[in-house]
């Protein structure tokens, strides 16, 4: 399954995506044999996706309404060059079900689940039917709200706190916490609007909002010939606004246990045959720690590979594009579940341009980059020295994961790794990374999905010190000393065995 197969299952396959995501899936395609098709817009011309592709097509203007969302301008890319299946990274149209039509009518491949399965999980009211007929246990709520009248009848019927949410919701769009009656019609109202304008669709669904919980996915992989597996978990608590910061493999948890984990992943596996999945899955789940054990609920099924799948390869010597490749094209899994691992612990830590104190996009041109160097670690990133950050695109820079055979290793290596790191120019949340790595509770493993709002000091404007005078303190050192070696990295951390030695031919920066 992960060796380089004689026959190649496609020969180009064209990445209807940018940034560090399409380079992930070259490097992949490269490693076995396939050649690879770039779309870049005018924003995009120089960027590092489209100069690394064999190929590269330009399909518009900077918005990504006019680019990387034109089904049209993809497809007559892929038919120009003769690419025969389109693989569509994540965000963009990677969950958009007409766009897998649109690839079937033209003849391609779609690197992903079948339209069924899309429309289902797709839709939050649709999925948490389709997962509660499949016994998959789904958070207390109700849905297809419509009105403040019902909204208002859901809330007595639930009790406070609430969650509502976006029937068609995601990346945290159309949702909001109620802690009581007052604040109810302010928030329907608010929520309601952002997703009418975010996705078209204003349905709501409320569930019982738990505070207190932890994020803890499973990642499936599943074929066409019956076989579907789940590789561990990843938690992934630690969030601002709803959106993912760091995610680490397996779950630090002190109620996660392989009992658990077995029971989370068989629930899973029985929510992705709910639909007859095929190709790379998540099922994400609520995850509240009690002392008789822990409860887990479904939330929601994202019907792609997910930007932290790198601490699942790391713990499971999978290359979860190459799999997603094969399997597209028909081919079984080639393996079964007793033969997926967990092996040691991984962490990644995203790194944005932004200003880190108070979440906001920081776009601009970088001046010097030096990532760090190390046997255990993985940079998956789409930026340089030189490269601009595009105000037009999500302004996350690359993604720094590390491994360890435990996880205070694979933390200090990664605080190690931070300090390291080098990016001059342009905002970033370094600082904001370091600080957690210090923090007492992040440490232990303790903290929940308002692990954010419960440390307001990892925020504050007096946080702006001594951790980010380190950060950049040592990216000056680094940056200095490099120059020194005539512009040589330093040889960083090489003992031990990587985990990414069995996969694809990673860089270590």
């Amino acid at each position: 399954g992960q060796g380089c197969a004689m026959t190649p299952p496609f020969r180009k396959i064209l990445v209807a995506n940018r940034g560090e995501i399409a380079l992930r899936v070259f490097r992949t395609c490269a490693e076995h044999g396939i050649r690879t098709v770039a779309v870049y817009s005018d924003a995009d011309r120089e960027a590092l996706h489209a100069v690394q592709a064999d190929e590269a097509v330009h399909i518009g203007p900077a918005p990504s309404a006019d680019s990387y969302l034109r089904v049209d301008k993809i497809l007559a890319a892929a038919k120009a060059t003769g690419a025969e299946a389109i693989h569509p990274g994540y965000g963009f149209l990677s969950e958009r079900a007409h766009f897998v039509e649109a690839c079937q009518a033209a003849g391609l491949t779609f690197i992903g689940p079948d339209v069924r399965a899309m429309n289902v999980m797709g839709d939050k009211i649709g999925a948490r039917k389709a997962m509660a007929a499949a016994g998959v246990p789904v958070v207390p709520g109700v849905n297809d709200l419509e009105s403040i009248e019902q909204v208002e009848a859901a809330a007595r019927e639930i009790g406070f706190p609430v969650m509502l949410k976006a029937s068609a919701g995601g990346g945290g769009k159309g949702m909001r916490i109620v802690h009581e009656a007052g604040e109810l019609r302010r928030a329907y109202e608010a929520a309601s609007r952002e997703a009418k304008a975010a996705f078209g669709d204003d349905r709501m669904l409320m569930e019982r909002a738990v505070l207190a919980a932890r994020h803890v996915e499973i990642q499936l992989m599943a074929d066409r010939h019956g076989g579907c597996v789940y590789l561990n978990e990843r938690d992934c608590s630690v969030q601002r606004r709803h959106q993912k910061v760091i995610e680490e493999s397996p779950s630090p948890s002190p109620q996660m246990n392989p009992e658990v984990r077995a029971a989370m992943g068989e629930v899973a596996v029985r929510a992705a045959r709910a639909v007859d999945y095929c190709g790379a899955g998540t099922v994400e789940f609520l995850f509240e720690e009690h002392p008789e054990g822990p409860r887990f609920y479904f939330l929601e099924m994202n019907t792609r590979l997910q930007v932290e799948h790198p601490v699942t390869e790391a713990t499971c010597g999978r290359d979860l594009v190459w799999d997603q490749i094969r399997v597209a094209a028909g081919l079984p899994l080639g393996y079964t579940q007793a033969e997926v691992p967990l092996n040691g612990h991984a962490i990644e830590c995203r790194l944005y341009a932004e200003d880190a104190l108070r979440f906001l996009p920081s776009p601009g041109d970088i001046r010097c980059l030096r990532w760090p160097v190390g046997a255990h670690i993985r940079i998956d990133s789409a930026v340089a020295s030189g490269s601009t950050v595009s105000r037009h695109y999500d302004p996350m820079i690359a993604k720094l994961t590390v491994w360890g055979p435990d996880r205070p290793t694979a933390l200090r290596r990664m605080r190690e790794a931070l300090r390291e790191t080098v990016c001059l120019g342009i905002e970033t949340n370094l600082g904001f990374h370091l600080r957690v790595l210090g923090e007492p509770d992040f440490l232990r493993g303790d903290f929940s999905t308002r692990y954010i709002d419960q440390h307001p000091d990892l925020t504050a404007p007096h946080a702006l010190t001594e951790a980010d005078s380190q950060a950049l303190a040592a990216a000056a050192a680094v940056h200095a000393a490099t120059q020194l070696l005539h512009g040589q990295p330093s040889v960083g951390e090489a003992a031990g065995v990587s985990p990414w030695r069995r996969l694809a031919n990673w860089r270590r920066a």
